[in-house]
C-alpha cells in the first residue's frame, strides 16, 4: 500500500485528510500543498463513489470518514434547514457524478509558491 505520509504520524495524518475532504465537500474547492492536494483526491474520490451508490452501508462508510460539520443553512416558509456535510455529499455532490466513472476532482496549479518554505500550491476543486 502506497501513501504519502506528509511528515506526521497516522492519527495527525488521517484527522487531517478527513478535515481537508469535509471542507473539500463543503466548498467544492480548496487551496493546499500539491502533496496534501494528491492525497485529498484519494480519499474525496472514495465518498463521492459512496455517495453514488447511495445506500446503508455506503451512508455508514462515509459517515465513519466526513466530519459532521454545517454545510449549508437556509430557510424555506417558515422553517430553518439546516444541511450536514454528509447530507450534502448525499443530496448534492455524488448525483452531479452520476453518469461519470471516477475522476470527479481537478487539481490546478498555482503561479506562486507558498511564502514560507516555498512549497507547490494548489487547487483542490469538484469537477
Amino acid at each position: 500500500m502506497s501513501y504519502r505520509k506528509l511528515g506526521w504520524d497516522s492519527s495527525q495524518r488521517k484527522a487531517m485528510l478527513r478535515e481537508m475532504t469535509t471542507q473539500l465537500i463543503i466548498n467544492e474547492r480548496i487551496v493546499t500543498t500539491e502533496a496534501r492536494a494528491k492525497e485529498v483526491r484519494r480519499t474525496a474520490e472514495k465518498m463521492i463513489t459512496l455517495g453514488k451508490r447511495g445506500d446503508l452501508a455506503a451512508r455508514r462508510k462515509a459517515a465513519a470518514f466526513v466530519r459532521n460539520e454545517i454545510a449549508d443553512i437556509h430557510e424555506e416558509g417558515d422553517e430553518v434547514v439546516v444541511k450536514s456535510a454528509l447530507q450534502k455529499l448525499f443530496t448534492d455532490v455524488a448525483p452531479r457524478y452520476k453518469d461519470r466513472n471516477g475522476g470527479y476532482t481537478r487539481i490546478l496549479k498555482l503561479a506562486m509558491p507558498r511564502k514560507g518554505d516555498a512549497a507547490p500550491m494548489v487547487v483542490l476543486e469538484l469537477v
